[in-house]
């Protein structure tokens, strides 16, 4: 039998995989007793992931339900710009203490990633394994942290940006050059590759939201 902190866990990872997978979407109500029934748990540590998961923004407090958050313009620019700046110091320093090993990884995400090139909800999880492998090759535990922060908070946006036309082949070559400047352990060409890409992707989006404010 699972001891309270591994359950507490168990539904902390559930709720926000459910959040990331779209199940739960921003302005959706998560009910206590509803989630506790469809994970398999108790309702303790249902309240406690729904309590950590609104000290990190991604929930907020309606009355007494709990709602997922949803991210305005200006908090999309701010969470981008927050985006580029770390993955682009986890790139730099990728580039300069990756072991061999975990450059090879990467070569070989890049390479099998290009048969998801038509499945959008794929490639964005190839996407979010590739970014993480990069955060760990880093070898700086902080940045790692402040990265998986950021990264919950993109579970609230409710589409990819690889589901718009040409941007999945576009993303892949984006990666390549990323780990060719990291296997060349070129510190500030892995930086600038790394936050072009980011920025590619938030222009992208904006793109997606413009086009979904005029229909």
């Amino acid at each position: 039998m699972p001891n309270r902190v591994e359950q507490s866990k168990d539904a902390y990872e559930l709720v926000l995989e459910a959040i990331d997978s779209g199940v739960y979407q921003p302005g959706d109500r998560l009910v206590e007793s509803e989630l506790a029934e469809r994970f398999g748990v108790s309702r303790t540590p249902v309240r406690e992931a729904l309590q950590r998961l609104e000290t990190q923004a991604i929930l907020v407090r309606d009355g007494r339900s709990m709602v997922v958050a949803s991210l305005d313009h200006d908090q999309l620019g701010e969470l981008y710009a927050v985006r580029a700046q770390l993955e682009g110091l986890a790139a730099q320093l990728a580039a300069q203490h990756a072991a061999p090993e975990e450059i090879r990884i990467l070569q070989d995400m890049v390479a099998t990633d290009a048969v998801l090139i038509d499945d959008p909800a794929g490639l964005a999880r190839a996407n979010r394994r590739f970014h993480r492998q990069i955060h760990l090759a880093s070898h700086n535990r902080y940045l790692i942290r402040q990265l998986e922060s950021v990264h919950r908070t993109m579970a609230l946006l409710t589409t990819t940006s690889l589901a718009a036309e040409g941007r999945g082949v576009d993303a892949l070559a984006e990666h390549a050059a990323i780990v060719e400047a990291i296997a060349n352990r070129d510190r500030s060409a892995a930086d600038k590759v790394l936050r072009d890409h980011i920025s590619k992707a938030y222009e992208t989006r904006l793109k997606q939201d413009a086009a979904e404010l005029a229909k």
